[in-house]
């Protein structure tokens, strides 16, 4: 499989699954600083222009939480003890996309608004109206996580899963939003947890750092 991804990216919520799956896989660095996202050979790729993107033998997957799904369902082994849906019930299975939908259609939006603000506005007034709520809104997120869905140790209890992936990309996204992610201290916690993973500790030295 080939897998597109960029720095800084959610991409990374991928980039640990495949890791922590033991898939055989070439990363592929798309420059976004040099719109390599835009070019004709990725728009084939991903007509969108956006990352991640997974090249399978059955065609392209685009969007995280789809390439999550496929992973977990692809038949793949993990290498890692800790399973992304060790207990397949419709309810544990739910929650996990529950909270992954909310990180994807709202938190990371919420984010984008800031950094990506030309998809919703061509004014300079309303982009900058969007940016001054970017802080207030990740705040307000965050804080939902921290006292609504964080159950402990990881996110929905005893059993990792994606859905820790998810919270530990976007966490880091925090500082760059104006937000202090120490005021969340179980998120916090979670953030260094998740770097105790070797895996995850390799990948963002290497590729997001």
């Amino acid at each position: 499989m080939k897998f597109y991804y960029a720095p800084g990216s959610i991409s990374l919520v991928v980039h640990i699954a495949l890791e922590m799956r033991g898939v055989n896989y070439q990363a592929i660095a798309i420059d976004f600083s040099n719109k390599q996202q835009r070019s004709a050979a990725f728009l084939t790729i991903n007509p969108l222009g956006r990352v991640p993107a997974l090249v399978t033998a059955d065609g392209v997957i685009t969007e995280a939480l789809a390439i999550l799904n496929y992973l977990q369902n692809s038949g793949e082994t993990s290498v890692d003890p800790q399973s992304m849906y060790a207990e397949k019930t419709p309810f544990s299975i739910a929650k996990i996309d529950s909270f992954n939908a909310f990180m994807a259609s709202t938190v990371h939006v919420a984010h984008a608004h800031l950094w990506r603000a030309e998809r919703w506005a061509d004014a300079e007034v309303a982009k900058a109206a969007m940016a001054d709520k970017v802080a207030h809104n990740m705040i307000e997120y965050f804080s939902q996580i921290e006292h609504h869905w964080f159950v402990g140790p990881w996110l929905h209890g005893e059993q990792f899963t994606s859905s820790d992936l998810y919270l530990f990309v976007i966490s880091r996204w925090l500082k760059g939003d104006g937000v202090d992610m120490q005021q969340f201290e179980k998120v916090a916690n979670h953030n260094h947890r998740m770097l105790q993973i070797k895996a995850v500790a390799e990948l963002v030295d290497k590729y997001y750092s």
